[in-house]
């Protein structure tokens, strides 16, 4: 169960990602660009699922606080 949890939440994080990306690329703005990249690559490197949602949340709220 736990290989699979990973899977489907890092699927999530990586459509999470791809909109951050395009949307960082498209405006030209830097923080949206590097979090999606950094949202594609960061799940392969969680060893659990507890991990895996702690780094995803904190990558996912960073453009809301960071406004450059």
């Amino acid at each position: 169960m736990d290989s699979a949890s990973i899977m489907v939440w890092s699927v999530l994080f990586g459509g999470i990602g791809i909109g951050y990306f395009m949307y960082g690329k498209k405006q030209r703005a830097l923080i949206p660009f590097c979090i999606g990249l950094s949202l594609f690559v960061f799940p392969y490197f969680m060893p659990s699922v507890t991990m895996l949602l702690i780094v995803g949340v904190i990558l996912v709220a960073i453009p809301y606080f960071i406004k450059i």
